[in-house]
């Protein structure tokens, strides 16, 4: 199955960079994804201690992929990227999976580059080759004391995103949506994502700020859609042919995460979605 770029706007997205194959959310994975023919790169921003947007999926150190500078895996989950300095933080190396893990199990594909460090947003945005970056802003209300607030991220991050004059070239998106609330009132020229999972639309009173899909008559999409748009970024399994289409009448994209099996592609791309996001693109119907 080919998809246009008139019917598959948003295209395909390289989660992570593509972490069932390379290292997530390093510039060596990411520059690798991207010989895959990606039509963008999908990460993780967060904060060190000293003020610097980082690129990580996790709020604290992952025992599963961080090694000390004597190369020994972390034996517990820490410390939190915003208790260290940037200095500190590169002294790790997530290069490679930790033998045996759960985690390891789940990507058994996934070429080791040790070495490997957390990167700056900064050297992310510098790759060359990269069509579009999907930033998802990692703020967690149920732990504010692991992050800065969402609003100062989201301040944060684009500073870094104006620098490297990559504003019109971004979406920017978060399950915590006062990061993406924020940007919409202080910056209507950054195309925004709101990430939903059914653990989130369960809590929405704590990840939304307020509103609950009860005050849409229980519609995810007409909350979504009363928040500005325009990219709704549901998790795939809980998306419905139903959904795809009230979401359209809503004038929204539809942007599935995270979407490894290629039955489920073809379904989704079947359903009219705008784009997937995926740890394995290589996978994905062409």
């Amino acid at each position: 199955m080919s998809v246009s770029t008139t019917t598959f706007p948003l295209g395909l997205q390289g989660h992570r960079g593509a972490r069932g194959l390379f290292p997530e959310n390093t510039i060596e994975g990411f520059r690798a994804a991207l010989a895959l023919g990606l039509d963008g790169i999908e990460l993780d921003v967060g904060m060190t201690a000293d003020g610097v947007p980082v690129v990580s999926h996790d709020l604290l150190l992952n025992p599963d992929i961080a090694r000390g500078a004597e190369g020994a895996w972390l034996s517990e989950a820490g410390p939190a990227l915003h208790d260290l300095t940037l200095e500190a933080l590169s002294a790790f190396d997530v290069g490679r999976l930790r033998p045996g893990s759960a985690y390891a199990a789940q990507f058994p594909q996934q070429r080791p580059v040790d070495g490997a460090r957390i990167p700056t947003l900064r050297d992310a945005l510098r790759i060359d080759g990269v069509p579009r970056f999907v930033i998802e802003l990692k703020t967690d209300p149920r732990f504010p004391d692991r992050t800065v607030s969402p609003e100062l991220l989201a301040d944060a991050t684009l500073a870094v995103v104006d620098t490297a004059g990559a504003a019109s070239r971004i979406d920017l998106e978060s399950f915590d949506w006062r990061g993406p609330r924020h940007v919409r009132r202080t910056r209507p020229d950054i195309r925004l994502a709101w990430l939903t999972r059914p653990e989130t639309e369960r809590d929405a009173h704590l990840w939304w700020g307020g509103p609950v899909p009860a005050d849409f008559g229980g519609s995810v999409p007409r909350a979504v859609a009363a928040e500005g748009g325009s990219i709704w970024a549901p998790e795939h399994a809980a998306l419905t042919a139903d959904l795809v289409a009230e979401a359209h009448a809503l004038g929204l994209m539809v942007l599935p995460w995270t979407v490894n099996d290629p039955a489920a592609m073809r379904r989704l791309i079947g359903w009219g979605v705008d784009g997937l996001i995926t740890d394995r693109p290589d996978l994905a119907p062409r």
